[in-house]
């Protein structure tokens, strides 16, 4: 808490992600002044139009609510203008904002964004640490300009990413993190300037957009580096290859650097527990899968549906 007046704060947010650091700001001593997020669009299997998890919370609690389709309006510039914030909390937006944006409030605009900055500017930096295999990635809260995450750091917080963590594990404790770094940084703003540090350019690294193409697998990469695809592409878009002509999505699984002796995609073992799969380097070892419209199950029950045998290969086209 700070010892003098909190800020008035505008809050640019529109995943999970961003609700738990719009929690923090509301449960703090700081005034969240309006919220904007991105319009509404169709979600679910119906693709029914439907409140956004920013957009909802903030209509729980009654927050002037703003859901611009462009931010170069000026009509909605001078609504977020009326609003009267002091500062402005990004968390996951959605859109790059423009510098009429970034000048409305006093203070400027602060981001929460899930990595460790130079690391991973863009718009998927927790499923790219993930795939990557990297040991530990983190909040930066850093300053708002024009150019793609390329602020200067004022703050920064890691998380340890395990070797069998999957995206949405580390992005929902990132999202915790996220939200009380993020406090924690407007309590020392409201008592005057605090360090802002400028980005390494030689170190930086982007996120790019994940699509389904994301999701196919390459068995002549090695077991480990599949892995991590499967487990950085965990909830969406998901991994998957083909065999005998059906998608076979994998949703979790385990990796041994022992060779199998087969060509890359073959399977090498289908029964009980174990579908081990032969790849460019070590064997992967498939948990849980769902074939195209089915449930997810674990390999023993799907194993028990569906007869996978050894020599079998899956293949990147049907």
């Amino acid at each position: 808490m700070v010892s003098g007046a909190g800020l008035k704060v505008l809050f640019l947010g529109t995943p999970q992600f961003a609700v738990p650091t719009l929690d923090a700001i509301l449960a703090s001593s700081h005034t969240v002044v309006g919220v904007v997020t991105q319009p509404d669009k169709p979600r679910g299997r119906g693709q029914k139009a439907s409140d956004a998890p920013v957009k909802a919370r903030a209509s729980e609690r009654g927050l002037p609510t703003l859901q611009p389709p462009t931010l170069k309006d000026p009509d909605v510039l001078e609504q977020m203008r009326a609003l009267g914030a002091d500062i402005g909390v990004v968390a996951a937006y959605g859109k790059i904002l423009p510098q009429a944006v970034l000048d409305l409030p006093r203070l400027g605009m602060i981001n929460v964004h899930a990595s460790l900055l130079p690391r991973w500017r863009g718009a998927a930096p927790v499923h790219r640490s993930v795939i990557a295999g990297d040991g530990k990635t983190g909040v930066t809260i850093m300053r708002v300009v024009k150019a793609l995450d390329a602020g200067a750091k004022l703050t920064t917080v890691e998380r340890p990413i395990g070797p069998e963590d999957t995206s949405d594990e580390v992005e929902r404790d990132l999202g915790a993190l996220g939200a009380a770094l993020l406090v924690q940084t407007l309590d020392r703003l409201a008592l005057g300037p605090i360090e802002e540090v400028p980005q390494n350019e030689a170190l930086v690294t982007y996120a790019h957009r994940l699509t389904k193409d994301d999701g196919v697998v390459d068995w002549a990469q090695a077991a480990s580096s599949i892995h991590n695809q499967i487990r950085g592409l965990h909830p969406w878009p998901l991994a998957f290859s083909y065999i005998d002509g059906q998608r076979l999505i994998l949703r979790r699984s385990t990796w041994s650097a022992e060779d199998a002796p087969a060509e890359p995609g073959t399977i090498v073992t289908a029964h009980g527990d174990e579908l081990r799969i032969a790849t460019g380097a070590g064997t992967l070892v498939v948990t849980e899968l769902q074939a195209e419209g089915r449930r997810a199950s674990r390999t023993r029950d799907f194993l028990a549906g569906r007869k996978l045998a050894p020599g079998l290969r899956f293949a990147a086209q049907p």
